[in-house]
């Protein structure tokens, strides 16, 4: 069921990363223009991800048995924020850092969590997610991708699409059908980690409208895995895709998507000395101001131990139809002040978000799915 959120406070010993996390993003992205830092969830950059893990942003979350910092979501959403609004090239990290890790923590055994957890903390192991299917959509219970028992363990045989730089991965955590069949939805879904270099794994990289190909099928033919690669038992691969999602859906990075375009704009309209622009940059504010309250009370929801499944779909929802509607409303606005000098850097910033912002309603589910999840957590359906 749907419960209200309850506003909460950054506490103050989190708050306190913030001075850190700036001066480390200062240090590896100064001088990158604005169109290359609106691309901080499609930037790629192994490099820099190693140097968080190095100095400790990187499994904030997580025991330091397993090399993390064993602090709480607040922290991990203070070096989120910060990472996403200079527009940091996250994408190495990113779903190791936020999802995979925590999911082998929880449902893992003892021997993934010291095999996987300490290369995640130090940006070494990268993850992706293969949960959506062609013609499944984000259907995930209808999922064909189909896992066997063997003698020595597991042989997959399916397809994944819309996989987030698979083609950069080391691992992918797949949901897989091991018993029953498609119309048997939610039961018989498990979830198998996936060695991305094993024979029978083939990756064909999708590229969008920017130009750039952050999507990936993949594909497997006969893939071959040992017993262990099973997380947790045998058919509960939706409910930790349940719990999963929430992790993906709640936080600042359904937010900030289109900030560094923002940010660009305002120092346009300051530069031209645009006085009209107040009423927009107002409305522009207050938005990300009630978003960012509602994602830090969903973080609250985590620091408590819960899974803030309702809450956190209907953050998405919003966050994702604010991170679109701000590229449309900024080239409007530079369209009806044609005489103002616009540069370059702006335009190309506003048209990469403009065409990479369709896919935010597609991350992470769609809106279909998030508003069906909503209804069904306050009783309508």
């Amino acid at each position: 069921m749907f419960d209200t959120l309850t506003l909460a406070a950054l506490p103050p010993e989190d708050e306190a990363l913030r001075p850190q996390i700036r001066a480390f993003i200062a240090s590896h992205v100064a001088g990158l223009p604005a169109d290359r830092r609106a691309r901080s969830w499609q930037g790629f950059d192994a490099a820099f991800s190693r140097a968080l893990g190095q100095a400790g942003f990187l499994g904030l979350t997580l025991p330091k048995a397993y090399g993390g910092q064993e602090r709480g979501p607040f922290a991990r959403f203070v070096v989120v924020e910060e990472l996403l609004s200079a527009g940091a090239p996250v994408a190495a990290h990113w779903i190791a850092d936020r999802q995979s890790a925590p999911l082998i923590l929880g449902y893992g055994t003892d021997e993934q969590r010291r095999s996987y957890i300490p290369r995640i903390c130090r940006g070494e192991a990268l993850f992706c997610i293969g949960m959506s299917e062609p013609g499944s959509g984000s259907d995930l219970a209808s999922v064909r991708t189909r896992a066997e028992r063997t003698d020595k363990g597991w042989r997959v045989n399916g397809q994944k699409i819309w996989t987030t730089n698979a083609m950069h991965s080391d691992y992918m955590i797949a949901l897989v059908r091991t018993s029953g069949t498609p119309e048997d939805r939610h039961a018989g879904l498990s979830q198998l980690i996936i060695d991305l270099k094993a024979p029978g794994v083939s990756v064909r990289p999708i590229v969008d409208l920017t130009g750039d190909a952050h999507f990936a099928e993949v594909f497997f033919d006969n893939v071959e895995l040992s017993a262990d690669a099973l997380i947790g038992r045998e058919g509960e691969g939706w409910k930790q895709v349940t719990a999963e999602l929430a992790f993906e859906r709640s936080g600042p990075e359904r937010i900030y998507s289109s900030v560094v375009l923002l940010d660009a704009w305002i120092r346009h309209v300051q530069a031209v000395g645009r006085g009209d622009a107040g009423v927009l940059t107002g409305r522009f504010m207050a938005e990300i101001a009630t978003l960012r309250a509602m994602s830090i009370a969903c973080t609250a929801r985590l620091a408590l131990g819960e899974s803030p499944v309702v809450e956190a779909s209907i953050v998405k929802d919003r966050g994702t139809t604010f991170e679109q509607d701000l590229p449309v409303a900024i080239g409007d606005d530079l369209a009806a002040h044609p005489d103002e000098p616009v540069s370059d850097e702006l335009y190309r910033t506003l048209l990469y978000v403009t065409h990479i912002a369709p896919s935010f309603s597609l991350r992470g589910g769609t809106r279909e799915i998030l508003r069906g999840i909503i209804a069904r957590g306050m009783g309508l359906r």
